[in-house]
């Protein structure tokens, strides 16, 4: 854990737990920098009414599954106002960070995993060459 990392539980399905897990295993990560990832991908899509009723509609499925992640402040600080946002959009508010975390994450995961995959290896791309120039 870094100093500067939050931790926040989120609620997720059997099925979006492991479909995480996978993707996290094939881009040697842990949990929480996919999910870090996941958000970087999917909090710059969620404007627009359509989208904000979507990601409500994310927190209304049952999700059985726990998950604690850790993510950098600075990124665990852009739910409050993606929160804004979807309240502005929808005249509902998630009531907390976690709440906002869990309809993003379950929303990212809704897309098809190759496509996730691509994208998670297209914001590792540059670190992996960095790692091996090191």
């Amino acid at each position: 854990m870094d100093g500067d990392e939050i931790m926040l539980t989120v609620r997720i399905t059997v099925a979006e737990r492991r479909l995480l897990r996978s993707l996290a295993q094939g881009h040697r990560s842990d949990l929480s920098e996919v999910v870090a990832d996941g958000l970087l991908d999917i909090l710059p899509t969620l404007h627009g009414q359509a989208r904000a009723y979507r990601l409500l509609a994310a927190l209304t499925e049952p999700a059985p599954c726990a998950l604690t992640v850790w993510l950098p402040g600075p990124l665990a600080d852009l739910l409050v106002p993606a929160a804004d946002t979807v309240a502005g959009a929808t005249g509902v508010r998630l009531g907390s960070g976690c709440a906002m975390l869990g309809a993003a994450l379950r929303l990212w995961l809704d897309q098809d995993p190759h496509l996730l995959a691509a994208h998670l290896q297209l914001m590792h791309a540059g670190r992996s060459s960095a790692l091996v120039a090191a």
